[in-house]
């Protein structure tokens, strides 16, 4: 197997050997040495060309794989990185040893192959191959797992012979252009603030030492980026770089004097930039001439910066320095991966974010840096106080309510030194109503605060807190949230209003400063279906702007007992309720029943009702008694009653006759009363009673009876006995004693007096009298019905 390209040759020999092969095209002037480089072994292997005309030979440890060889040049002291690269696949090593024993589920077609693949070797698959009777036959096979299959292809009683196993590693080479991958960020990069002495004035000396390894991380800075010298001069000056910083800072001017019009901000190991108006390095760092606008001046501060190099394997060729101030780049270095510290001056006061990332230039490829974040921040006052960055969160974050509308919020000590902290709290609530029916006034945007109580809180939001630790305008991350949730104030003011037996309507208010999604209502009654008595929701109602809410609430059963309850849910998550206490107890009015039946006999009037359905229980109503009622027109108490229990619809109620009245059958609670329809009924006079003749003479006789219920007059009318053809004209009167004349003496008649009430005659009372002959006795007479 051969792979190649122009030039730099690798293979592999018929013993599995890599070979690298150096082609003439390859060999350039400026190069000293040449190696090639095999990847894909557990360590890079570097193997130096001793005689370019000669190949190189590398005995692999892993068969079946794909080795990347790569062509090395030295350029001076260090070698490059791969100039060109050639992929090279490994074949897999022969099987020496296999194991065949029968499938004991299916021994009729079914075998267990155990093989034991060589040492290093890497495969996909497994060809076998096989002779039934005189045909050959192979398949591949992947499923072996530990080197064992059960194989399941074969026919009962056929003989199979010559069996091969053949190792098949289905690696292959993508060529695919400009494939490139991140290299690993620096590692343990810290960095140190030094307040560098007061700067010498003139006629003053002062030394200062330069940091070490200041002079390489300049040189080496300048040799990465290819930036040429602008003087010979300036070779020498390297060395006292930073002596010559200092002194030139050291001679700042008060800030109340006017600026210099050229100043140089020189950076140890930073790069000169290329200015069209600049004629010398950091000309055009120069201040401007208004001094209104500068920032505050700090005193001389050095920032240095030191890490380690990135984790292996990784291939790069230096280190990008970024620092930021308030969020707009001040300076941008770049170091070769020899150097591993960098030094530059702060002159402004101000939040800086510094990043150092990992360089890799080499090949085809564009340049890439590690995207790890490796950053840092600080702060540094106007003073020259340095504030570090706060990277440990608050801890054991709590929130304590006080009321419905004040909480205090405390947390752990921090291990990290901060000036102050930060409680972050905003509504999780308040915006999800629609603007017209909100309800939360504050906290609908994020607010910080640095006071730990937490106050104008609304009942019924929902809130998350969040806690920063601060170090100046630096701020930690922040703490887990803690969610806070405000219980509803409930609803005020419940009332009940009925409209009918079985329908009412509640009303209720609610306090002004609340926030809620929806009323519930709910309903607690016996249900004469399930025999049980619980808590059901009945309505739900949105929350709204408006302060006054009423439902019409219909189908209850009639004198029965209910308990309402209007409890408000929040918008939260989970949602909160409240409150079991606003409650309204109600007795809903009875059902009026219904006069089916009335009868009169004796003196004694019997009534008949129904009510509700046909076959209704009462046993769990709240109906406390019947009550009949019986009002006359003319009688002389005008009203009779009589109450009966709950489970008995009639009732006997002795009235007098004569009489028309006006009755009603009234169902009865302990808080209200329904009444039936009137039923108009109009009884017959009773006949006198106690009919008696008194003070008989001659030709007269007077007659006294009783009066029994309502009367509007007597008629009365007697006849002779024998054959008295003559008829004697009624006489009418409206009292119970009536005096008959103009009778005959020694003569007998029959009398009969009648009552009329509303014109309706009962029947007539008899009585047989006889006249003396000539003089008056008083006679008992007797008397008939």
């Amino acid at each position: 197997m051969f792979q190649g390209v122009v030039g730099f040759q690798a293979s592999l020999d018929d013993d599995g050997l890599v070979v690298a092969t150096l082609e003439r095209s390859d060999l350039r002037d400026d190069v000293t040495a040449y190696a090639a480089q095999l990847s894909g072994e557990p360590q890079l292997v570097l193997v130096q060309f001793q005689n370019t005309s000669e190949p190189l030979l590398f005995n692999t440890s892993l068969h079946g794989v794909c080795y990347m060889v790569g062509l090395l040049v030295r350029l001076g002291q260090s070698w490059s990185r791969p100039v060109r690269t050639v992929p090279v696949l490994t074949k897999p090593l022969p099987v020496h040893r296999v194991q065949v024993s029968d499938y004991r589920e299916s021994p009729e077609t079914g075998v267990v192959f155990q093989m034991e693949p060589p040492a290093g070797t890497v495969f996909s698959r497994v060809n076998i191959s096989f002779s039934e009777a005189a045909e050959r036959r192979s398949m591949l096979y992947k499923d072996f797992y530990k080197g064992k299959t059960v194989f399941k292809h074969w026919l009962p009683g056929v003989c199979y012979r010559n069996i091969t196993f053949q190792l098949i590693s289905e690696v292959t080479v993508y060529q695919k252009a400009l494939v490139t991958h991140m290299p690993y960020p620096p590692l343990n990069i810290s960095h140190k603030i030094v307040h560098l002495s007061r700067r010498t004035l003139p006629g003053e000396t002062q030394d200062v030492v330069p940091p070490e390894g200041a002079e390489e991380s300049q040189r080496a800075s300048r040799q990465a980026r290819d930036i040429p010298l602008i003087e010979e001069q300036q070779q020498e000056d390297r060395i006292n770089a930073v002596n010559q910083t200092t002194e030139t800072r050291s001679s700042r001017l008060d800030p109340t004097d006017p600026p210099p019009a050229d100043r140089e901000e020189e950076f140890v190991n930073a790069v000169v930039s290329d200015y069209e108006d600049s004629n010398e390095p950091g000309s055009a760092m120069g201040l401007p001439s208004e001094a209104s606008g500068l920032p505050t001046k700090l005193p001389p501060i050095l920032l240095e910066l030191r890490w380690q190099p990135p984790r292996p394997p990784t291939s790069y060729d230096g280190f990008n320095i970024y620092i930021s101030r308030e969020g707009n780049s001040t300076e941008t270095a770049t170091v070769d991966e020899n150097t591993h510290e960098f030094f530059t001056e702060l002159t402004e006061s101000g939040t800086y974010r510094v990043q150092v990332a990992t360089l890799s230039s080499s090949g085809d490829c564009e340049a890439r840096e590690s995207t790890a974040d490796t950053g840092f921040t600080f702060y540094l006052s106007p003073t020259g106080e340095l504030l570090e960055e706060l990277r440990e969160r608050p801890q054991a974050v709590g929130v304590r309510l006080l009321d419905s509308s004040t909480a205090v919020v405390s947390w752990a000590p921090s291990s990290e030194t901060h000036i102050g902290s930060l409680v972050s709290v905003v509504s999780t609530t308040c915006l999800r109503p629609s603007l017209s029916q909100r309800m939360e006034s504050t906290y609908c945007s994020e607010e910080n605060s640095t006071s730990d109580i937490i106050s104008h809180l609304t009942p019924g939001a929902q809130y998350r807190v969040v806690v920063h630790h601060t170090n100046g305008p630096l701020t930690s991350p922040p703490s887990e949230p803690v969610i806070i949730d405000i219980e509803p104030t409930g609803v005020l003011q419940l009332s009940v209003y009925p409209l009918s037996p079985t329908a009412l309507i509640l009303s209720w208010q609610r306090p002004f400063h609340v926030s809620f999604r929806k009323f519930v209502l709910q309903t607690f009654f016996f249900n004469p279906v399930t025999l049980t008595s619980e808590w059901t929701t009945y309505y739900e109602i949105s929350g709204t702007a408006s302060v006054i809410a009423s439902v019409r609430v219909t189908d209850l059963l009639p004198a029965w007992y209910y308990n309402f309850r209007v409890a408000m849910v929040t918008w939260g998550d989970p949602p909160l309720s409240c409150c079991d206490g606003s409650t309204a107890s109600f007795i809903t009015a009875p059902e009026a029943p219904h006069i089916s039946s009335v009868d009169y006999a004796h003196g004694v009037l019997f009534v008949r009702w129904t009510y509700g359905e046909l076959f209704v229980d009462l046993s769990h109503s709240r109906m406390l008694h019947w009550q009949l009622l019986a009002v006359g027109k003319r009688g002389p108490e005008r009203s009779y009653s009589v109450d009966v229990t709950r489970n008995v619809m009639r009732a006997s109620l002795p009235l007098p006759p004569g009489d028309i009245y006006n009755l009603t059958v009234t169902a009865c609670t302990e808080r209200s009363r329904n009444t039936s329809n009137p039923t108009i009924i109009k009884l017959e006079p009773a006949a006198p009673r106690s009919l008696y003749a008194v003070n008989a003479t001659a030709s007269a006789v007077t007659l006294l009876w009783t009066e029994d219920g309502v009367v509007d007059h007597y008629q009365v009318l007697c006849r002779a006995t024998g054959t008295e053809l003559k008829t004697r004209e009624p006489q009418t009167c409206s009292s119970h004693v009536v005096t008959v004349s103009g009778l005959k003496p020694s003569s007998s008649y029959n009398c009969t007096v009648t009552s009329f009430s509303y014109s309706t005659a009962s029947k007539p009372a008899h009585i047989t009298i006889s006249t003396a002959a000539g003089e008056i006795k008083t006679l008992p007479v007797g008397f008939s019905q």
